[in-house]
């Protein structure tokens, strides 16, 4: 069987596991943009304590291995967990796990878009009798997610490929399913071919999608530097 058939051949199976993937990414990149604008506006706004606490969480998932969180949490919490008689399944594992560790390096970005927002358009929210939070809520929060994107766009792109590592907890996600076939099929250089080349796909389609949208809400004369992982 040549290469093409063998591609065609095992497809299907890798585009449901693809179809775990893309739920693994969107559910924890929501997480950590949740979590993520809260320890943002923590470490801007927040009193010195809240400072502390959100610099350790950051500095914490930022600064240990991404799969030794994963592990944690799928057979750290667990035993933990039973007490309370809740389990862990991969899956809801996998989108702590990523969207924790996502949310250390988003709150990084949302900070930074934060500052990037003028002083003066906090001082002219409170000036017309706006309280401070709701200036955070109404003024500074949408102009600074506009300027968030092409850093965050990197994050997204970043937690496609990093969803892999939930094959360390047994999720059939695409590549988990890539190893099984490529141990049923003894084609193990063909297997993964095809699997790297669905991520390719995904990842150039993500991110001429995140171009598209970052070109539609861009603020002319500001910008935020990507951001590096």
């Amino acid at each position: 069987m040549g290469f093409f058939e063998f591609a065609a051949s095992i497809l299907p199976r890798l585009l449901d596991a693809t179809v775990t993937t893309l739920e693994l990414t969107a559910a924890s990149i929501v997480l950590g943009l949740l979590v993520g604008i809260l320890l943002a506006l923590g470490r801007v706004y927040g009193a010195r304590p809240v400072r502390w606490l959100t610099n350790g969480y950051i500095q914490f998932f930022r600064g240990t291995p991404l799969l030794v969180q994963l592990l944690i949490v799928y057979y750290g919490l667990p035993p933990y967990l039973a007490m309370v008689n809740i389990r862990l399944t991969p899956l809801v594992a996998a989108v702590i796990g990523l969207g924790l560790n996502s949310a250390a390096y988003q709150a990084e970005y949302f900070r930074g878009a934060i500052q990037a927002v003028r002083s003066g358009q906090m001082m002219a929210a409170r000036s017309i009798g706006m309280s401070r939070a709701k200036a955070i809520i109404y003024v500074v929060l949408p102009q600074a997610l506009r300027l968030v994107i092409p850093s965050w766009s990197n994050e997204l792109i970043y937690s496609i490929k990093y969803s892999s590592l939930a094959y360390f907890i047994t999720l059939p996600e695409l590549t988990f399913v890539g190893k099984k076939v490529a141990l049923n099929t003894a084609r193990t250089f063909e297997a993964y071919l095809v699997v790297a080349a669905i991520y390719l796909v995904i990842v150039i389609v993500v991110s001429r999608l995140l171009t598209v949208l970052e070109n539609r809400v861009r603020v002319p004369g500001l910008g935020v530097s990507r951001g590096h992982r």
